[in-house]
């Protein structure tokens, strides 16, 4: 029985993983890969980390833990795997079982037959169709050879300003790459916020800690063209008519599949534009596999596809394929949740499952929400700040979704809820979860389970809550309710919002009755610096008769707007 031949298009994440899975399974395949760039297996999720100085070495992009670069010959002498670079698939030949390649450097044609073969294409980046964009200057931030232009012109000392055009994962990261280097930088967003995976207020959370690191936001703002001269960037037109003075230019506005010959070759393509597959990650036609990028996959929450370039699903998908295209569809890739994170300077910032606003926009209405500000560890352990969002079905308790942002340890709470959204775990089942604990590591009840805990209070009826978005478009109506800010007064001499709160520290509550309203039907919103002590006001409010208490999720903390102090 002669060895079976499997290629695979596209050498990056998915492609490089399928590969060397299908190889571990099967040590007598013909395996071939097509690379379209120079490189391979390209750490494309450090690229901004490169740009922005943390580490010097770009070989270190293409290299093993060990350090051995990832280059043909690494694949063809520890794996035995022929790895073509500089060559691009042109053509799939279905009823032949062949592939038509041109090596990009001579011009040069030939064809690869194949068993079983795996597109791993990838996806490009979004153009905008506005003039300019062929400027020198005007870059993406997608491929390598992006990263080293990107690289280059930061460390050149030639670029004082640039703009960044897009407030995702990419655009955030770029933001701190350049400023990294000490370049002044404008990100213009279309939305009114950034990461928009994230709700508006925990959005605006995360603009807000991109100011206070020199980064301007021009949100709700539309690019109108790039200007320059001779040739050369020299600014950015916005819909407003206000130029933006830069010598460097990022278009980080999203990425579309890559799915040309697969289309041409008569494969299926999804609605989102990708490559539909099942859950064996097999197209329409049986011998031949997708994965990475160029694929849409089901939203495990939704039942919906969705399309979610990522580069771990990239290489869970890819496992998946390198073990179906050697011993059959025994593997399956279910779907995904869309867990995301991101570092934004010193802050983390991530989501998982749904949002409320993704929810709300599926036709979801049985779901509630809490925000919670609290500390990730003791504050004798150098306790820092995190700032969530939970979301909850209200008829079951079970987990959609979870958001979190701040100084602290985002990472471990957004891979806790990540499993417990992935796991269908309700909230009673989360409010006894025991969690590990250590001062050095955690509260006694950590972050995510204290979120439990206030949505438990919540739905229970113990707690009536209003949003700082409620509360802001209270006050912009004109009709503010009855403040009560619970600190101390040396604390609000420090901070302090200014939207004709009064100061009663908790302790002096009870003394001071014949002070608020006698009325008590009267809307009191009680809060503090994190809306503990706001708790306990509430309820201690609500122990002398006063029937309309609400506390203001996540305090001063988790407030958006501007401020006073």
């Amino acid at each position: 029985m002669e060895n079976r031949k499997i290629v695979v298009i596209g050498g990056s994440a998915a492609g490089a993983k399928a590969a060397a899975r299908a190889r571990r399974l099967d040590p007598q395949a013909e395996i071939t890969i097509i690379q379209k760039s120079p490189d391979l297996s390209m750490a494309s999720c450090g690229y901004p980390y490169y740009v922005g100085g943390t580490f010097g070495e770009r070989s270190q992009l293409l290299a093993t833990p060990t350090g051995v670069v990832r280059d043909p010959q690494f694949f063809q002498k520890t794996k035995n795997i022929r790895a073509i670079t500089e060559t691009e698939c042109v053509r799939i030949d279905r009823d032949n079982k062949q592939v038509a390649c041109r090596n990009l450097q001579s011009g040069d044609e030939f064809v690869e037959s194949y068993d079983k073969l795996v597109l791993a294409t990838g996806a490009s980046a979004n153009l905008l169709p506005i003039a300019g964009r062929e400027l020198i200057g005007v870059t993406t931030f997608l491929t390598m050879q992006d990263t080293d232009f990107l690289h280059d012109r930061s460390v050149s000392g030639e670029v004082k300003r640039a703009v960044v055009i897009g407030g995702g994962l990419i655009g955030v990261e770029a933001c701190e790459a350049l400023r990294s280097r000490g370049i002044e930088v404008t990100l213009v967003e279309l939305e009114k916020q950034v990461l928009t995976f994230l709700d508006l207020q925990l959005g605006m959370l995360v603009g807000n800690h991109m100011r206070s690191k020199g980064v301007e936001l021009r949100t709700g703002m539309k690019l109108e063209r790039f200007v320059g001269d001779d040739g050369k960037l020299t600014g950015v037109q916005l819909a407003n008519g206000e130029t933006l003075e830069c010598q460097l230019a990022v278009m980080a506005t999203g990425v579309r599949p890559n799915v040309e010959i697969a289309a041409a070759a008569g494969l299926e393509i999804g609605n989102l534009g990708g490559l539909a597959v099942n859950a064996s990650m097999q197209t329409s036609d049986p011998d031949i596999y997708a994965a990475g990028d160029c694929v849409e996959c089901t939203h495990l929450l939704t039942g919906k596809k969705t399309y979610a370039p990522m580069g771990d699903l990239a290489n869970l998908q890819g496992r998946v394929v390198g073990e179906n295209v050697v011993e059959g569809n025994v593997a399956t890739f279910p779907g995904t949740i869309q867990t995301v994170i991101c570092k934004v300077f010193d802050f983390g910032a991530g989501a998982t499952g749904l949002s409320e606003r993704t929810a709300r926009a599926q036709g979801m209405t049985d779901i509630e929400t809490v925000v919670n500000a609290s500390p990730d560890k003791p504050g004798f352990m150098g306790a820092k700040l995190l700032i969530s969002k939970l979301l909850v079905e209200k008829s079951t308790g079970r987990i959609l979704g979870y958001q979190c942002v701040g100084s602290g340890d985002v990472s471990r709470q957004l891979a806790t809820a990540a499993m417990a959204v992935r796991g269908k775990l309700t909230l009673a089942e989360l409010c006894c979860a025991d969690l590990p604990y250590a001062p050095p590591y955690s509260l006694a009840i950590d972050h995510f389970i204290a979120s439990a805990h206030i949505m438990d209070n919540k739905l229970k009826g113990r707690l009536k809550t209003i949003t700082a978005e409620e509360v802001y478009a209270r006050i912009e109506a004109g009709n503010p309710p009855c403040f009560i800010d619970g600190r101390g007064p040396d604390e609000h001499e420090v901070l302090r919002l200014g939207i004709g709160e009064k100061y009663i520290p908790l302790g002096m509550i009870r003394n001071v009755l014949a002070d608020l309203p006698q009325d008590k039907a009267t809307e009191i919103v009680c809060f503090c610096k994190i809306s503990l002590r706001g708790y306990e006001l509430a309820r201690i409010l609500e122990g002398y008769g006063y029937t309309n208490v609400k506390v203001m999720e996540g305090g001063i903390m988790a407030w958006p707007f501007s401020r006073e102090r």
